[in-house]
């Protein structure tokens, strides 16, 4: 059995190994690295897969929530409502333009944001909203854009890890994650279901005056060379990671399928299980599984992390400590207990090994060690 590894990035390059090299040659042969061909040509085709008007490449995910916050001209002293069991990234760019995070809780089931506890954080300096499409699943968009419309707030998608899930409205409308929100982001992190071999990250709305200020503000302010209307920053996709990006774009369903198929064997293997809780899926939304994330009752957790390691199984503990209680962020009146699901969740949650080339004899190995450990523990 080959090595399992929590994202096979050597098993999927081999697979488009072909491809990939042939179009790095390319750009290179063409020598345009900056705002190049490929840049273009990938945003125009990201836009036609999001079914969305404007896909704004950027230098990362967190520059493209930077990006959107100021482009939609948010303001120091402002309020953002964001999750805080998420990646730092959500909450430190809110924090560097001077805003102030308000933390919300989560749902257990699907670990995104809970608009109930969205509408009770609401205040008058309230601006915007950012839900985290976390772990592979919209979150319950309908209800966070009825919110945003009563309220007249932003809405700002942290899109990073749910790139090709499908929002079911209620009236039977579907749009891709991303798109709902007045604007989406997300980051190509070489580990995402569509990641590039760098950082990279884009920007994607259907407003066509904000996607205006958002390119000026990529661009140092500028939509005419050495004329700065307003404060921007330098964040550019390189061409060398668009041109590989365009090839993963054609494959990203297929790796979506082989995640969803993995998903299953995981929760066919684990039905049954005491003390284990498989992903739940929203009724609104399809998932696709950047990870594949059990929570593991019973004080068990750790104690399955440490057996698997001892069974050459990696897992992760994504998010050991939430945001609201990391040192960075002590001074936005929140403490601990005052997010009692987000805390709880902080002590359960276990990711397993998700990857488009994870095989049949992985699988088994991972769902008979995991098994195995509850059959001695309980």
């Amino acid at each position: 059995m080959k090595p399992i590894q929590m994202v096979d990035l050597v098993g999927q390059y081999a697979k488009i190994k072909n491809e990939v090299d042939s179009a790095v040659l390319g750009v290179m042969e063409r020598a345009q690295f900056i705002n190049g061909p490929e840049v273009k040509a990938f945003e125009q085709e990201l836009a036609s897969y999001l079914d969305v008007k404007h896909a704004i490449g950027c230098a990362n995910g967190t520059d493209a929530l930077q990006i959107a916050m100021m482009a939609l001209g948010l303001q120091p002293g402002d309020e953002v409502i964001t999750p805080s069991f998420t990646f730092v990234a959500t909450v430190e760019v809110v924090a560097l333009l001077g805003l102030r995070p308000v933390f919300a809780e989560v749902l257990p089931g699907t670990f995104n944001i809970d608009p109930e506890d969205v509408k009770r954080k609401i205040t008058p300096r309230t601006k915007a909203i950012v839900p985290v499409h976390l772990f592979g699943q919209t979150a319950d968009m309908a209800a966070i854009m009825a919110i945003a419309q009563e309220h007249d707030l932003h809405v700002i998608e942290d899109n990073c890890q749910a790139v090709g899930s499908d929002y079911t409205f209620p009236d039977g409308s579907k749009k891709k994650a991303g798109t709902i929100g007045h604007v989406g982001t997300t980051s190509f992190f070489p580990s995402k279901n569509l990641g590039c071999y760098g950082d990279g990250g884009a920007i994607f709305t259907n407003d066509d005056a904000l996607a205006k200020r958002i390119r000026q503000v990529c661009n140092h302010g500028s939509e005419v060379r050495y004329y700065h209307d307003v404060v921007g920053v330098n964040s550019r996709l390189d061409s060398i990671q668009a041109a590989i990006l365009r090839i993963k774009l054609r494959h990203l369903d297929a790796y979506g399928q082989a995640r969803q198929a993995a998903a299953a064997h995981y929760d066919a293997a684990f039905a049954g299980l005491q003390n284990v809780h498989t992903p739940q899926r929203s009724a609104d939304s399809t998932h696709v599984f950047h990870q594949y994330t059990l929570r593991v009752t019973g004080d068990l957790r750790d104690a399955l992390k440490a057996h698997l390691e001892r069974s050459d199984i990696p897992a992760m503990i994504y998010y050991p400590v939430p945001l609201h209680l990391q040192k960075a962020y002590e001074g936005y009146g929140i403490r601990k207990g005052d997010l009692p699901v987000t805390e709880m969740l902080m002590e359960q949650v276990l990711s397993l090994p998700m990857s488009t080339e994870l095989d049949q004899q992985q699988l088994d190995h991972i769902t008979s060690a995991v098994k195995a450990f509850f059959k001695n523990n309980q």
